[in-house]
């Protein structure tokens, strides 16, 4: 904090977390400390560069105001990171009641009268914050990030989710197909006894008619026979498969 008879600043240095072709803002804190109505105008060595809001006005007695630095959106990166980009804050005490519509030009002049405060603010690059992961840790899938987060890049926590979800929905499929398999073994199965006991039932009714007759075994008997031997076999087979 620069702490002059007029105005604190806070901070006294301009930090931007630069980024490329992106307009990035920051905040400077203005108090006075003072009984009196004090003026104050922003300039900058790079004007094209930056724009403040607002570059001159008025802070009461006792209270406090913000100003808001803006950097446009740059196309390159400065060597290093350094900037040579300065700020000065100029301070004077104003007339009782006085607004930003009565600030001149000579009210800074060193050469007049007026007592007039500067603060020199120099402008800092600072890294950009980090993107948030993401995968929270404690997560529903119940994966650690230890294990599928690695330092050279070959194999995130996005990737390790996607191949987990993805090897989810094949057991689901092939669960689905299972259970499609089954319930279709279960109706033929069912199917087949229903046939079963149908030929059953035909066959005692022509054994008793044979024995009343006394003749020979009729035709359709032994055909009957022998799709109650077919449709024993299929049953069997239905039965050890499911």
């Amino acid at each position: 904090m620069s702490t002059g008879e007029l105005l604190s600043i806070e901070p006294q240095e301009l930090q931007f977390p630069f980024e490329l072709r992106k307009q990035i803002s920051c905040s400077l804190n203005l108090s006075n400390k003072t009984d009196n109505y004090v003026a104050f105008k922003v300039k900058t060595t790079n004007p094209k560069k930056y724009c403040v809001r607002p570059n001159t006005g008025v802070v009461l007695p006792r209270s406090t105001c913000n100003v808001i630095v803006i950097m446009q959106a740059q196309k390159e990166a400065p060597p290093d990171m350094q900037c040579k980009d300065k700020f000065l804050l100029q301070s004077v005490v104003a007339s009782p009641g006085a607004t930003a519509k009565d600030i001149t030009s000579e009210m800074f002049n060193k050469e007049s009268e007026h007592h007039v405060e500067e603060c020199k603010l120099r402008v800092i690059y600072v890294a950009a914050p980090r993107p948030p992961s993401p995968v929270r840790e404690g997560s529903e899938e119940g994966l650690s990030p230890r294990a599928s987060v690695s330092d050279n890049g070959s194999l995130n926590a996005a990737e390790s989710v996607s191949r987990t979800r993805l090897e989810q929905h094949k057991h689901q499929d092939n669960s689905d197909d299972a259970k499609s398999l089954m319930f279709k073994l279960t109706e033929e199965k069912n199917s087949a006894i229903q046939q079963n006991k149908r030929l059953q039932q035909e066959l005692d009714l022509l054994r008793r008619e044979a024995k009343r007759g006394n003749g020979g075994i009729p035709f359709m008997y032994v055909i009957l026979v022998a799709l109650v031997g077919l449709v024993g076999i299929i049953l069997g087979y239905i039965l050890k498969t499911t």
